[in-house]
């Protein structure tokens, strides 16, 4: 079982009605493996304010994220910064639903996960939501992608390099050449 860069977790009986607020801040060694996990050029700085409660049986986490990093652009892979500021609002259900089921879900459904075992792992929740909020696509400004480009070659100069490597690495070369 492999273990969250970013864990904070909750044991679920300690979650009561009141409301409880949890500062989350991700540090240096937890930022660099959430970089790497998601493909990014980096992630600066991860932090969240989440305020967690029990009702109803289910558990509520309500709060928002900030993340600051880059992307590498889809075109050129040259760094996209980000700077993100988005909510999480999700709850935790004690009831399972059937695999098989089909159900309509309203609006408020939406984002209503299953509690798992003993534990609520914030961090990995935040994760998550930086996951779903990042640009899917992210595209460096065009200046910064023409400038890429001047470093690139043509196909045929790629299958020529490719056909060099080929014949050179073949070990029958020596004696053709004579």
């Amino acid at each position: 079982m492999t273990h969250p860069e970013f864990a904070r977790t909750l044991r679920i009986h300690e979650i009561g009605a009141p409301v409880r607020h949890e500062s989350l801040t991700a540090t240096k060694a937890e930022c660099a493996a959430l970089a790497k996990r998601f493909d990014l050029v980096a992630l600066d700085a991860l932090t969240a304010e989440l305020d967690v409660h029990r009702s109803a049986g289910a558990i509520r986490v309500a709060g928002s994220f900030h993340a600051v990093g880059a992307q590498p652009c889809v075109v050129s892979a040259e760094p996209v910064p980000f700077d993100l500021d988005d909510v999480v609002e999700v709850n935790f259900s004690d009831g399972a639903r059937v695999a098989d089921e089909e159900i309509e879900l309203t609006d408020d459904q939406l984002d209503e996960l299953p509690l798992e075992g003993d534990t609520l792992d914030l961090g990995e929740l935040v994760a998550q939501s930086l996951a779903l909020a990042l640009d899917p696509w992210p595209r460096a400004p065009e200046e910064i992608r023409a400038a890429a480009a001047r470093h690139l070659i043509s196909e045929a100069e790629a299958e020529a390099l490719a056909a060099a490597d080929k014949a050179a690495a073949n070990p029958f070369a020596v004696l053709k050449k004579k």
